[in-house]
């Protein structure tokens, strides 16, 4: 049966809801389908993401058209040639998101950081690294500005108020989340990787045993 479902008026959610369980899906890798991992994941039918390149590799070549793709990945999974990779599961996703606000703040951090200095320098102030000790920081807010360059100095330094306590909690459920993980620990134990670099290299590689080429490591 070739069909096509939509996902906003709920057809989607309503057919694999009323799909005899466990049934086995494919699909090639793509973002935003969270939405669809989680529906067949609600009612116990197992979905394979496959990698899109080597999908389309082993795909005749003709026209592209959604009913053909959906015939090849059929066909992919009947003969055991699926080219599945590894999936993060939901708890593995959330730590993701979890790194990633981590990156956010500490780029918007290292931005507020960088005007401050300007607002500095703009005055002779340049003290680099020691600007942001209680010294550095006093003579920071010491400087005699005009009115907005001095209400920019005051909400500036309320940002990195904020920042340091967000960032510095989410250092710490880095380093707890890391090392947990084996193989983040054992990341770790190499000069210069640290929590944050051995933790995103395990969520985004996943088991070394997922590789391809794992046995000849």
């Amino acid at each position: 049966m070739n069909r096509r479902l939509e996902h906003e008026n709920g057809e989607a959610k309503k057919f694999y809801a009323t799909l005899p369980s466990p049934a086995r899906v494919g699909m090639e890798a793509t973002c935003d389908a969270q939405w669809f991992e989680r529906t067949l994941r609600e009612h116990n039918h197992e979905l394979w993401i496959g990698d899109a390149a080597e999908i389309r590799a082993a795909m005749v070549r003709k026209q592209k058209t959604d009913s053909r793709d959906a015939l090849h990945i059929l066909d992919l999974l009947l003969t055991n040639r699926f080219p599945r990779i590894w999936v993060p599961s939901p708890a593995e996703r959330d730590l993701r998101q979890m790194l990633r606000h981590r990156h956010k703040l500490v780029r918007f951090r290292t931005s507020v950081m960088n005007q401050l200095h300007a607002l500095a320098m703009g005055q002779g102030l340049c003290r680099k690294k020691k600007l942001w000790t209680k010294v550095g920081r006093k003579e920071l807010e010491g400087l005699l500005l005009d009115p907005w360059a001095s209400l920019r100095r005051k909400e500036l330094l309320q940002l990195l108020d904020q920042l340091d306590p967000w960032i510095a909690n989410l250092d710490a459920a880095v380093i707890q989340a890391a090392e947990s993980r084996p193989p983040a620990v054992c990341l770790m134990q190499q000069a210069g990787v640290g929590p944050v670099t051995a933790l995103a290299f395990v969520l985004t590689i996943g088991p070394v045993t997922a590789l391809r080429a794992a046995k000849r490591w």
